[in-house]
């Protein structure tokens, strides 16, 4: 049997801790990092994004952050395709390739035998469903996927009309929908992987969350969104991130910034509990507490000693 390459993956929620973890352990392991987050390939996307900065890399190569223009659409089959060759590129150097972030699907398209199949594209289908879109709305198309997909329906956003167009899209071309067809997927993994995952009480991650999104308007989240806005990237994949459709609202004057930050708030904290219960549905996660600060060393020490018995 060909012997595969070493992959460790470190995932979490957003605010566990993944950032200085990862860094630690890339040095300890002559690791490189890869980012697993879906927003972070944007460039001038730092704030909102919480992207780590060239001090905090301290010289430990990343790779796929700033890789595309925020009026750029990026899909899970293009992380896949990228990933892969970065993890035989790091690989050859004698290199850890070590992929940190919380964007699950991408991260379970590159691990397991997972094919993006295209047979579930027709033409006139989607045609149709666009038309209806630009006569319609997106609303009663949202309401449809609701009913045949919940699932799918809960983790695209409602105003996302080209991932709803495509989760109905796939259910009129083949009868399934695009939940049973990810379940049908192989789940063999492709590397020789560990996976960390990186928990923490969910009182004290939502008092983190709360703490950054405060610490990131401080920083210039709302100036880094208006620049967004003012330049008119409205219906764009970027801007639908957490942070940024929020604040497009207060620039709208529907909400005051105060609904506004208490918004980005409350839709992080959402999003990071759903985070996890993908983690755990999904994947086969070796768990570590983060709920101590002052336990970061002592976890460190067993996350390292944990990779190295896997390797």
């Amino acid at each position: 049997m060909e012997k595969r390459e070493k992959l460790v993956v470190i995932l979490g929620p957003t605010a566990v801790g993944k950032t200085a973890m990862s860094i630690q352990l890339a040095k300890r392991f002559s690791g490189e990092i890869i980012s697993g987050d879906s927003m972070q390939i944007y460039r001038g996307m730092d704030i909102g994004t919480a992207k780590i900065t060239k001090e905090e890399m301290e010289r430990i190569p990343h790779h796929l952050i700033d890789i595309k223009n925020p009026d750029e659409s990026f899909s899970a089959y293009e992380f896949q395709q990228l990933v892969r060759s970065k993890i035989t590129e790091i690989t050859s150097r004698n290199s850890l390739p070590m992929i940190v972030g919380g964007t699950g699907l991408y991260i379970q398209s590159v691990i397991y035998d997972y094919q993006f199949i295209d047979d579930s594209r027709d033409d006139l289908i989607r045609n149709k469903l666009y038309k209806r879109f630009e006569d319609e709305g997106i609303e009663p198309l949202f309401a449809e996927l609701k009913k045949i997909d919940p699932q799918a329906a809960e983790n695209i956003h409602p105003n996302n009309e080209r991932r709803v167009i495509r989760a109905l899209e796939i259910y009129y071309t083949t009868g399934e929908t695009m939940t049973e067809r990810k379940e049908k997927q192989q789940r063999e993994l492709l590397y020789d992987v560990v996976l960390i995952g990186l928990t923490m009480d969910r009182d004290v991650l939502y008092k983190r969350i709360n703490k950054r999104v405060d610490l990131m308007v401080e920083q210039g989240l709302v100036e880094e969104a208006k620049s967004f806005y003012d330049k008119g990237l409205r219906n764009v994949q970027s801007t639908q991130a957490i942070g940024y459709k929020e604040l497009f609202d207060y620039f709208d004057r529907k909400i005051t910034l105060d609904e506004a930050i208490d918004q980005i708030k409350k839709n992080t904290r959402h999003f990071a509990k759903r985070q996890l219960t993908w983690f755990r549905n999904k994947m086969d996660v070796n768990w570590f507490d983060m709920t101590d600060a002052n336990a970061f060393h002592e976890n460190l020490e067993k996350i390292s000693e944990f990779i190295a018995g896997k390797f």
